[in-house]
């Protein structure tokens, strides 16, 4: 990397594949280019495959497909997060030296019906922003000398970062930059709601939480743009880079595209794709003007 280049903006558009590219795809990436081009930036492309069961080498190549249709360049090489895995363990081994971090034993069965017990007994169980229940506190109050025998027994585990302890190591407020479309200006950052996030799965070496800050810092990003329903992920994401030393880049989370019935476009939900846009004769101009641009 040059001199010039790390003096530049730098932005990136990443992806997952794990299905085709649809309209708020679209949006993101012109955004990112536009912004980009308006700052007199870069402008990087990852691909964020670190899911190896739903991703696939197929939807990988519609991306740049879809991607050199909209007219949007980007650097080489790209960063694919599957050939970085050691990266990462890296970065979670320094957590877990400093007790940061602990192995997770309950399946997702057993904590949905202890969630499920809770609740029906009138409890309410503390949910994360997406809605799903907060991590028992078993594993987390678990004696060393128990956590090192159940490991040793070869039971397959996760690692979560202990939030609580975590946010007494820091000592501080943590705050971001956003200069998005729902909130702009100096945000307090709340990791607490998203209770003990998973770091690393016995079927998955890293989390999108752990790989996005890595890559951000390792890539020299300096403007994370990305859709609204991030916006409170951010949280998390402060704390691993205070935790972890890492640069604090600007945040602009922008309005989403939603279907007929106001919910946000998902692959998952089948909604239309580029690819299938394009086939029906529509062009790059047309898709600008589809999602407000």
């Amino acid at each position: 990397m040059t001199t010039t280049q790390r003096q530049k903006p730098v932005f990136r558009f990443a992806p997952s594949p794990n299905g085709p590219l649809h309209l708020g795809h679209a949006l993101s990436a012109f955004l990112n280019q536009d912004m980009a081009a308006a700052a007199n930036g870069r402008l990087l492309l990852r691909i964020e495959d670190i899911d190896q069961t739903r991703c696939t080498p197929d939807f990988e190549a519609g991306i740049y497909i879809d991607l050199e249709w909209l007219g949007i360049g980007w650097e080489k090489p790209v960063r694919r997060q599957s050939a970085h895995f050691t990266e990462y363990q890296a970065a979670l081994r320094t957590l877990i030296e400093r007790g940061l971090v602990y192995p997770s034993f309950l399946t997702r069965g057993e904590v949905k019906a202890r969630v499920t017990a809770s609740e029906a007994g009138g409890n309410p169980w503390p949910r994360d922003p997406d809605g799903s229940p907060h991590y028992p506190a078993d594993d987390r109050d678990r004696s060393e000398g128990e956590r090192q025998k159940m490991l040793a027994s070869g039971l397959k585990h996760a690692w979560r970062l202990d939030m609580r302890r975590a946010l007494q190591s820091l000592g501080c407020t943590l705050r971001w930059s956003e200069t998005g479309d729902a909130q702009t200006g100096e945000i307090a950052a709340d990791p607490s709601i998203w209770g003990d996030v998973v770091l690393s799965r016995s079927d998955a070496p890293s989390s999108y939480h752990l790989s996005v800050v890595i890559d951000d810092a390792l890539q020299g990003v300096t403007h994370v743009v990305r859709g609204l329903d991030l916006f409170h992920a951010t949280s998390v994401h402060r704390l691993l880079q205070a935790l972890l030393g890492l640069p604090e880049p600007i945040y602009h989370h922008h309005r989403l595209v939603t279907d007929a019935a106001g919910r946000k476009l998902s692959k998952s939900e089948g909604h239309t794709g580029l690819a299938e846009l394009r086939a029906k004769g529509l062009s790059a101009a047309d898709i600008r003007h589809l999602v407000g641009l």
